[in-house]
């Protein structure tokens, strides 16, 4: 919330899909795990509504770029966002691409960057996970839109860092869970059985 605030306040700053993209990605991924589930969207909602923003133009700009993604070869979409080659799939953000790389102004951010990964990502997951196929895509991205390649690179590694914690955490997280569930149904079972034993009258007391 803290970045998405000093990017709407920034005068280079301008909104495009592949930042909502980041945007979604980065919330529903850190917040895998959250309970209560139902008000996961509410947090949301009051997330972009607090920087004058539209939820909703924000998932559909994302969940269209994913399905659009899912459309593209790997190394196809790595060379429409790098610039190499042109796509008439999406207009819209082929000339939103275009505008980005002759912009010399433009505000890069992290979650732009979080973004160009979860299409990528969408894409084909597999291929993200090839750190050499990878980092040649950033860097060919990068190169085609006018920005760092080494601050997007490691601006994902960090995020990808990130993730991985997180992952982790949800594993501790619930085994301490199952612990805590176990311990409590074994008490509740020893003392179903105590009060058993005490309700059951013994065979001198029959007597």
């Amino acid at each position: 919330m803290v970045e998405m605030h000093l990017l709407s306040v920034n005068v280079d700053f301008s909104y495009n899909p592949i930042y909502a993209l980041g945007v979604v990605t980065t919330f529903d991924r850190f917040m895998e795990g959250y309970q209560p589930e139902k008000d996961k969207e509410s947090i949301f909602n009051a997330l972009v509504t607090a920087v004058e923003d539209e939820p909703q133009h924000y998932r559909q700009d994302a969940q269209r770029l994913e399905a659009l993604a899912k459309d593209f070869r790997f190394d196809d979409l790595a060379g429409w966002l790098s610039q190499t080659n042109h796509s008439n799939k999406d207009t819209e953000l082929q000339s939103q691409l275009s505008a980005i790389a002759g912009d010399s102004k433009f505000k890069y951010n992290r979650l732009f960057a979080i973004g160009l990964f979860s299409l990528l990502e969408s894409s084909n997951p597999e291929s993200v996970k090839d750190e050499k196929k990878l980092n040649d895509a950033l860097k060919a991205i990068a190169g085609g839109l006018n920005i760092s390649d080494d601050k997007l690179i490691k601006d994902l590694e960090l995020y990808r860092s990130n993730l991985d914690k997180m992952a982790q955490a949800l594993v501790v997280m619930a085994d301490l869970v199952a612990a805590d569930r176990k311990k409590r149904e074994e008490r509740a079972q020893s003392s179903s059985t105590q009060d058993s034993q005490t309700a059951t009258p013994s065979s001198t007391d029959e007597e």
